[in-house]
């Protein structure tokens, strides 16, 4: 690799040097991300180094960035990423499933350390967490059944649609006059489209391809798309004791385009790399 792993022992420097200019933060609720509050004065990067591990908050049911394979075990782009950036730590992955709403409120609350779940940068969210450099970049589409008439963003204007409140694509959708319907998962959002429940839903294209992979019987289409890519990467809180980890994981995430680590995996789990804008 032409970029060296960063030593546990050379993170455990920057932590302690974080924690001598007193970067104190959150977490004091007893979670996995509190208990280790004593090391580092309150620094993420002191707590996570201190207790060994990671923790990653993740749906596992949206393929493939994060889902179950046929033996039961979680995997997907964004979990094998998150491996990679904690091995790279000198740590261990941990991951907490969850639906997506409880996923934003345990990070919030100090509960989880960032989240490994396809997660779009956007103006609304850069208000309030601070993100690692993108490890994707993606294309959000329009999902119809076959003999949909929409064919452009613009006819969501007063159809239905359904996806998880307060995702990227809920948000896309209402702003082009879409009533969104809430759901649980990726799964429960195909149903209604099938059954006819619901006009349209958005979501990635390279996850509309794999369900495709997977049903090819499905009668579903890309509709429209819209004409700018997301940049994918893995939010913080926005504070202090947030600050040494994300530059840790920006390292970390330099090193694994460096090396080819992202491309192999994008092309493991999607067939295309996705990882450059």
């Amino acid at each position: 690799m032409s970029i060296q792993m960063i030593s546990r022992r050379g993170l455990l420097t920057i932590a302690a040097g974080a924690a001598s200019l007193g970067l104190v933060g959150c977490g004091d609720d007893g979670s996995a991300a509190g208990s280790a509050s004593s090391a580092g004065d309150g620094d993420l990067l002191a707590q996570i180094t201190g207790r060994g591990s990671m923790t990653f908050a993740t749906e596992g049911t949206w393929s493939p960035w994060t889902f179950h394979n046929e033996a039961g075990d979680l995997t997907g782009y964004d979990i094998e990423v998150a491996r990679a950036i904690a091995e790279r730590l000198g740590v261990e992955a941990e991951f907490a499933e969850g639906e997506w709403d409880g996923l934003l409120a345990g990070l919030d609350s100090g509960r989880y350390d960032t989240m490994a779940n396809g997660v779009s940068v956007t103006e609304e969210r850069e208000e309030k967490y601070d993100f690692t450099e993108p490890y994707a970049y993606n294309r959000i589409v329009v999902i119809t059944t076959g003999d949909s008439d929409i064919a452009s963003m613009d006819d969501l204007e007063g159809r239905t649609t359904a996806n998880t409140l307060g995702s990227s694509y809920a948000i896309l959708a209402e702003s082009h006059g879409a009533i969104n319907t809430g759901v649980d998962d990726f799964n429960q959002t195909i149903q209604l489209l099938e059954s006819g429940r619901i006009d349209a839903t958005l979501n990635d294209e390279v996850v509309f391809y794999d369900y495709m992979e997977q049903h090819s019987d499905a009668d579903l289409k890309i509709a429209a798309e819209n004409g700018e890519s997301t940049h994918v990467a893995f939010p913080l809180r926005r504070e202090e004791a947030t600050a040494s980890l994300l530059a840790a994981m920006n390292e970390a995430i330099a090193a694994l385009r460096e090396d080819g680590t992202l491309s192999e995996l994008s092309q493991e789990f999607f067939g295309i790399d996705i990882t450059e804008a």
